[in-house]
């Protein structure tokens, strides 16, 4: 599979893809000198660990405020994939800040934001898909959009699985569940949807143990059995379907098992605060 072309370059002068809300937005060097070298620090760690393969590292920015986004975006950090757990914080971030941004919504998916969240014209990928209502929904609003501007590209998504059985837990279970929703992406979901892949949210413990004890990680095993029973069920080569698995504690474990996203937060962007005292913009 091969990455979207990086984004431009993006500074506070005003630019094509720079809204006037960015411009306008102040950040302060020494916050961005340090979430850049947070940033490199876990890029160099891919690269060592994804052995030249291509690993999209979304950089999970929900509750932060959109100056560091920009801080990352901008020269010399210059990255590009972000990630957000809710849609109302997303769809802000996303006026408020450059279209050269590839947004990613990475958190629990409601019917009721699908066609909020599909219009953003940047939105990279919704990697939380659990159900064909759903799909359906982002389907929809997408395809509108782009008959709109047909300039802009479909919107992935990922489907999420249940690996852990969790009933807090979001996705689908494994196995027909699993394969039906992808089939029913792929042959009704087309005109405005892009299926990227399989997405799973493991177990915390595991997720722990697979840091601390170098473990196998059950969940990163049993997804990768997914995506091979998918694409073996709907004659797709296994590489078709990318898998996207491994947060801050356990990304090194999910590199190693096949991964070829992962999301990470608070390594790159320190401590988030309460949803409450979150600020959109400082």
């Amino acid at each position: 599979m091969s990455e979207p072309p990086a984004a431009p370059t993006t500074t506070t002068t005003t630019t094509s893809t720079t809204t006037a809300a960015a411009h306008e937005m102040r950040v302060d060097p020494a916050r961005a000198q340090a979430l850049a070298s947070q940033l490199a620090a876990v890029k160099d760690r891919l690269a060592a660990l994804a052995g030249g393969r291509n690993v999209r590292l979304v950089a999970v920015s929900k509750l932060k405020p959109a100056n560091d986004i920009l801080a990352l975006h901008q020269d010399p950090a210059r990255h590009a994939h972000f990630g957000e757990n809710y849609a109302q914080e997303l769809s802000q971030k996303a006026d408020l800040l450059p279209r050269s941004i590839q947004w990613h919504f990475i958190g629990g998916l409601q019917s009721g934001h699908c066609k909020t969240l599909a219009k953003i014209p940047n939105l990279f990928c919704v990697s939380s898909v659990d159900t064909l209502k759903k799909a359906r929904l982002l389907s929809s609003a997408r395809a509108a959009l782009l008959a709109a501007d047909p300039s802009l590209p479909k919107l992935s998504v990922h489907v999420q699985v249940n690996t852990s059985g969790e009933d807090a837990k979001s996705g689908c279970a494994p196995g027909p569940d699993t394969v039906a929703l992808c089939r029913e992406i792929l042959e009704h979901c087309g005109p405005g949807l892009h299926l990227l892949g399989l997405m799973t949210i493991g177990a915390i413990a595991r997720s722990r143990a697979t840091t601390a004890d170098a473990a196998e990680n059950e969940d990163f095993v049993a997804l990768r059995e997914q995506r091979d029973l998918v694409a073996r069920e709907l004659g797709l080569a296994p590489d078709r379907l990318e898998l996207s698995m491994g947060m801050s504690e356990d990304y090194e474990g999910a590199i190693a098992m096949g991964s070829g996203e992962v999301r990470v937060g608070s390594t790159i962007f320190g401590q988030r605060p309460a949803k409450a005292d979150a600020k959109i913009k400082d």
